[in-house]
């Protein structure tokens, strides 16, 4: 890289409370706080229940921030064209040295316009999969169609799991060298740390002794809370004592409710609701097992979360949670949409306190060695000058 800064811009649709903005604003501060770099993060408007991440980057913080406002989640036309156009007037003013996008919008608007603005260097991180059997055959097809046109302008991927890998690769989006594998990193030290409060608990109506199944999500479709909501008159018959802490909040909610009412739930469910990301540790750390049922995901990052508290997890064997979950070593994995076997997992651990600690235990040395943030943005790092020193970067066929 020689005497000069190198300039890298991310793109991201939005900087909601997500495990894909988190790893994204830890990538792109960790590296502005490296010698020789410059980083820029471009994002559209953040709105919704998900709450927001960009006060991360209030104050003296060396990441710039730059809102596109025409970047919107929801397919758009209109929109969506003048997103392109904002995004290659923005990319053309500012010439970083590369342009690293994220998420499903930006990621193929955020791709095409660099390719426009003549970036020397486009690389894409699969945050989790765009297309696949969670949605309809139309949809599937555009999705693929779009991550395909958005791949000839790409030089390089980022996946937080092998498994994006393998699902990329078996669609025909590039080669096995076009990969690189780098794990969402995250400050495990605070869910090291936390510790189970009686007070926190009682806030919540919980019982000292009572058996706390928790999630850490948005409360949006394909995450799975409808699943745990079937499960818990089935756990609550054989463990009276069990209570369902929901963390996060989203578009469902309101559903949820009205099932949770419908079921007669309502003293056995409680709803944390959206909470600041550095309040998490303490809400996992009030868990005894924490339940992550996703039908789309690229690695969950609740997972080595939990591990990193010490606590058991319970997943749908989706995309990448089976390399953090490893199946009667950290908990259990189970098909998605097994509701029954989610029961009965969840009781066989309410019922073995032995086996929760065991669990525990073993994820949380696993993970320590495994998803630091110093970890992620050193591999980030070695990823840029790799690339950057390379000269066989041959421009795509048009996108």
């Amino acid at each position: 890289m020689g005497r000069h800064s190198m300039r890298i811009a991310h793109i991201i649709t939005r900087l909601i409370v997500g495990g894909a903005q988190e790893n994204t604003l830890a990538s792109a501060l960790g590296l502005a706080a490296k010698p020789g770099w410059e980083v820029e993060l471009i994002s559209g408007p953040t709105e919704g229940p998900e709450g927001s991440l960009e006060n991360w980057l209030e104050g003296s913080r060396p990441v710039r921030l730059r809102i596109v406002r025409s970047l919107i989640r929801p397919v758009h036309p209109w929109h969506d064209l003048q997103a392109y156009l904002a995004l290659t007037r923005v990319l053309r003013a500012s010439r970083p040295d590369m342009v690293h996008t994220h998420s499903g919008k930006a990621g193929v608007l955020g791709r095409w316009a660099a390719r426009s603005a003549r970036i020397q260097t486009i690389v894409h991180t699969i945050h989790g999969p765009s297309f696949g059997p969670f949605q309809g055959r139309l949809a599937n097809a555009a999705f693929r169609g779009a991550e395909r046109a958005a791949g000839r302008c790409t030089h390089h991927y980022v996946a937080v799991a092998q498994a994006m890998i393998d699902q990329y690769l078996a669609a025909g989006l590039g080669r096995p060298d076009d990969y690189t594998l780098i794990r969402s990193g995250f400050d495990t030290r605070p869910f090291a740390e936390a510790r189970r409060d009686p007070a926190v608990r009682a806030g919540w109506g919980i019982g000292e002794d009572d058996f706390v199944v928790g999630t850490l999500s948005r409360l949006a479709p394909l995450k799975g809370m409808e699943d745990l909501i079937s499960a818990a008159p089935l756990v609550l018959e054989r463990v009276p004592r069990a209570k369902f802490l929901m963390v996060g909040d989203g578009s469902l909610r309101g559903v949820l409710e009205a099932e949770i009412r419908r079921l007669g739930l309502e003293r056995a469910v409680v709803f944390a609701g959206l909470v600041r990301p550095e309040e998490v540790p303490g809400c996992v750390a009030q868990m005894d097992v924490l339940a992550h049922l996703s039908r789309r995901e690229g690695l969950p990052r609740a997972l080595p979360q939990a591990l990193a508290a010490g606590k058991p997890v319970v997943a749908f064997d989706v995309d990448g949670a089976r390399e953090v979950c490893l199946d009667g070593e950290h908990g259990f994995l189970l098909k998605a949409g097994d509701v029954r076997g989610l029961s009965e997992r969840l009781v066989e651990l309410a019922e073995k306190p032995e086996l929760r600690r065991r669990f525990g235990e073993q994820g949380r040395r696993w993970v320590a060695s495994r998803f630091s943030v110093e970890t992620m943005v050193d591999s980030l790092e070695a990823l840029y000058r790799r690339l950057a020193g390379r000269t066989d970067l041959e421009p795509r066929p048009s996108c």
